[in-house]
């Protein structure tokens, strides 16, 4: 992974370049990012600057025999420890480290943006309790008294330290803070508050934020190839979240505005007929799709409030959405929009739970149209 291939976030990549040019390079990092930040991008990419023979100013050349090994996860330099769940007992424990680092690898070249659920799901391990054993830090401390092989440093890569069995994790303290000579720790987390006190004093925080709209937006017409319309109601529903933004992409087929759209008319006019027959579309959606449509609708009566206020500056509709949701903020008022907010988020609240889809939406849908009345 290169810098130049991670999506905005350019304050942290300086962050990271000048550390190194100015060799105040802290041995212990903690990136940490919420779910959907780009903190395990951003790990590999520095792991690669560092191995890197010919160092630029803001990014690794990707041509030198260090950053041909690290963009294909192979660098004998850098390690990596991961969560995985209990796999079957197999007598050649050296055979079964080498096919879960052939999984890792393989990951990490298929879909380097992905989370846990993904990696779970990518090598067979989503029904499984997902660990790091405490076998692994006596690998950690292993591995690290050896010389570094080809590179004048040794990176070791810990994801998710939550997953640390407490032994694991009380294990690698004294390493931690004081590692062997040109050895940089990167721990990357998306759940800070899960890790030991003590692990997080002896490490320097790295914050990688989510995208800015603008950023993510950008990623997805360049990169992904959709039109700006649709990038946009991504971008508004991901909320700089990149993966929960491919997933709307990879699953999401129908047009969020048109059906958000009719179903308002339909509460506010009372067209109990058209909302029994949208009711059943709804039960008929997969669950990312049903969430998707009550996440949108609370963007849209988020936007409908700022409208009303006359903060449309940060405004972030646009074209169809934003001609709606003027014409929505005639009907309504700041209290109804709290209220109607309110009402959606007890119903994913019901849907989480996996209550009647058909039922849920009806329901909602007259909870709505009793809202927007005028009092």
């Amino acid at each position: 992974m290169l810098f130049a291939q991670i999506p905005g976030i350019q304050s942290v990549k300086d962050v990271l370049t000048q550390a190194v040019a100015n060799q105040h390079i802290a041995h212990a990092q903690l990136f940490l990012g919420a779910e959907g930040a780009l903190n395990l991008p951003m790990a590999l990419a520095y792991a690669t600057y560092l191995h890197c023979e010919n160092r630029k100013e803001n990014d690794a050349c990707g041509q030198c025999a260090a950053c041909s090994k690290s963009l294909k996860y192979i660098h004998p330099d850098t390690h990596f420890v991961f969560p995985m769940g209990n796999l079957k007992a197999n007598k050649d424990e050296e055979a079964q480290k080498i096919e879960k680092l052939k999984w890792w690898r393989s990951f990490l070249l298929e879909n380097p943006l992905g989370n846990i659920e993904d990696w779970a799901n990518h090598y067979g391990g989503e029904d499984k309790q997902l660990n790091i054993s405490k076998e692994e830090s006596r690998e950690i401390i292993k591995t690290l008294a050896l010389k570094s092989f080809e590179s004048k440093v040794k990176v070791m890569i810990i994801w998710q330290p939550e997953y640390m069995h407490p032994t694991a994790a009380n294990g690698i303290l004294k390493i931690l803070e004081e590692p062997t000579p040109n050895t940089y720790f990167i721990l990357i987390t998306n759940a800070a508050d899960r890790l030991l006190p003590t692990i997080i004093s002896r490490t320097q925080i790295i914050t990688v934020p989510l995208l800015q709209d603008d950023e993510l937006e950008n990623y997805l017409i360049t990169k992904k190839g959709i039109d700006e319309k649709r990038a946009a109601q991504i971008t508004q529903l991901a909320d700089g979240n990149i993966n929960q933004a491919l997933r709307l992409l990879a699953r999401e087929e129908d047009d969020n505005t048109q059906r958000f759209t009719a179903w308002m008319r339909a509460c506010y006019r009372r067209e109990f007929i058209s909302l029994l027959t949208m009711a059943d579309d709804f039960h008929n959606l997969d669950k990312i799709s049903q969430k998707n449509l009550f996440s949108y609708s609370l963007n849209l009566f988020r936007e409908t409030l700022l409208n009303l206020s006359g903060a449309t500056g940060i405004n972030r509709t646009r074209g169809e959405e934003l001609k709606f949701v003027q014409d929505f903020s005639k009907v309504l008022d700041w209290k109804k929009i709290e209220a109607g907010t309110k009402l959606i988020n007890e119903a994913i609240y019901h849907l989480e739970r996996n209550g009647s889809a058909k039922m849920i939406f009806l329901d909602l849908s007259i909870q709505l149209h009793k809202t927007f009345q005028p009092k």
